[in-house]
């Protein structure tokens, strides 16, 4: 078996199919480290919401949750990168690739509000939405189970019962109310569940009744968060006695369009605050509703709900900027060890030249001993041009030096370029490459310590023996460096803004 990286590996396993699974199925097995022998620890980030957990001797362990895959993908690849760290600096990097295929889960039925009937009268009753769903999103149907069904009753595939009782049928309703069962199925597994339905006689001169889903008084949310209630009316005269519903704000910044009719006796509230819902000198406004609802003889019924918004800070435009400080951090960085790349390629070039020239320049010393010369003027003025004579007696000594110490640059000053160079390049691409894995995701630069990592980052960017190597650290005009750039300097590098 060959080794990833100077004899360390990590060793996933290798039985057919090992990594395809169904939702909902527990996922157990160990990775390797290789050498065992110093090794550290075996970590995987980024995929915390998903309930991955791995612990620092490679005992990993995944459930994944059903809502990972949906019915029209049915499959779903998830990548997970997997890293090992020893005592000697070797550090792994391997990806796992789980195929997880959907699971079908049949439909929910919760319990039911009772349906109350009016003698004589078309009585219409329609499921709810919020008590019968398919929790994969599938389209649901449902069957009515005939022998539980009253006479004359029926029940659609969307859900709608209807039923006018006789007088004889009425009246047994008021000692002995019914139960109707139906059946929930989705499409196209056709997976079922079973359903009750309560039938009950109504009382006369009754107001109408309103029922919030969720049911609690007082909620509590930020400004960027959803409020999401349902109401479901009913009167227990029939519901075709409610005449109109509607809601009163304490607010009046609260629209009237945020409470929607899916159907006369079904409605849906949905409100956004908005980040300048809550002053920014306050920490929380409190804000009631007031829901209505009033049937055709005046009988009127109302419930009250409190909301309690919470000031918060504006995550998105947060996360934008901080990702931006993140990206141009980065870019400083991969700036200077670009231009240090270049500098290390001129300093070599540099350092060869000297190295050449102390072993072969030499220097000619020349000592004059009585010399008698011919100046040109002594000829013609055509042949000035053209001679010159020295005499005399000269000695003439050749030696070979040091000449880069005397002419050009010191090899030796080269040399420590060249060290202060390296180190700082090497410092920058470290410091780089862990300011880049651990601040990868956008939950870990909303702490504190992000400003305070980008001070540290500077610092070692800014160099004080920069200077010494006699360049800018910064150039005033760079080249446009893309995600891809950054990617390839620092690995860990993501676009997550």
């Amino acid at each position: 078996m060959l080794l990833a990286q100077n004899g360390h590996d990590l060793v996933f396993p290798d039985s057919t199919g090992w990594n395809i699974r169904n939702e909902g199925e527990v996922i157990k097995f160990r990775i390797q480290a290789l050498p065992l022998a110093g090794f550290q620890a075996i970590s995987i980030t980024g995929f915390e919401t998903l309930g991955i957990q791995v612990d620092s001797t490679g005992n990993f362990s995944w459930t994944p949750a059903y809502n990972l895959v949906d019915r029209i993908e049915q499959t779903r690849d998830f990548i997970l990168p997997v890293i090992g760290l020893w005592k000697d600096g070797a550090r792994i990097r391997k990806t796992i690739t789980f195929t997880i295929r959907h699971v079908n889960r049949p439909p929910v039925i919760e319990e039911l509000p009772v349906f109350y009937v009016k003698q004589t009268t078309r009585n219409s009753y329609q499921v709810p939405a919020e008590y019968a769903s398919d929790p994969d999103g599938d389209p649901i149907v449902f069957k009515p189970v005939s022998s539980s069904l009253p006479e004359g009753a029926s029940m659609t595939s969307q859900g709608l019962i209807t039923w006018t009782p006789s007088r004889n049928q009425f009246n047994a309703l008021k000692n002995n109310p019914i139960n109707i069962e139906f059946i929930v199925q989705d499409q196209p597994s056709k997976a079922e569940t079973r359903g009750k339905l309560r039938i009950a006689q109504t009382q006369l001169d009754l107001p109408p009744e309103i029922l919030i889903v969720p049911g609690d008084s007082v909620f509590t949310l930020k400004e960027d968060a959803t409020l999401s209630l349902k109401l479901y009316v009913s009167d227990p005269n029939g519901d075709d006695d409610v005449l109109s519903v509607g809601f009163i704000p304490s607010d009046t910044r609260i629209p009237q369009v945020t409470l929607k009719e899916n159907t006369r006796l079904q409605y849906e509230f949905i409100w956004t605050p908005g980040y300048d819902f809550v002053d920014d000198a306050q920490k929380s406004l409190k804000t009631d509703l007031i829901f209505f609802c009033v049937d055709k003889e005046g009988n009127r019924t109302q419930k009250k709900v409190t909301v309690v918004v919470i000031d918060t800070e504006n995550l998105l435009l947060k996360d934008a900027l901080q990702y931006q400080k993140y990206r141009n951090s980065l870019l400083s960085a991969l700036e200077l060890i670009n231009l240090l790349d270049e500098n290390q390629k001129k300093l070599n070039v540099d350092y060869k030249k000297a190295k050449k020239g102390k072993k072969k320049r030499s220097m000619v010393n020349a000592t004059l001993g009585a010399v008698t010369g011919f100046s040109p003027v002594m000829f013609e003025q055509e042949q000035a041009k053209v001679v010159s004579a020295v005499g005399g007696t000269t000695v003439l000594t050749m030696n070979t030096l040091e000449v880069t110490e005397v002419i050009g640059k010191s090899k030796d000053d080269i040399m420590d370029k060249i060290k202060i160079n390296v180190d700082i390049r090497n410092r920058a691409q470290s410091a780089g490459d862990e300011f880049a894995r651990k601040y990868a995701q956008k939950s870990a630069r909303r702490t504190i310590e992000f400003d305070k990592d980008i001070d540290k980052l500077r610092t070692v960017l800014n160099d004080q023996r920069i200077v010494l190597l006699e360049l800018d650290a910064f150039k005033e005009k760079q080249p446009e460096y893309t995600n891809k750039d950054l990617k390839h300097t620092f690995a860990d590098f993501l676009e997550e803004n």
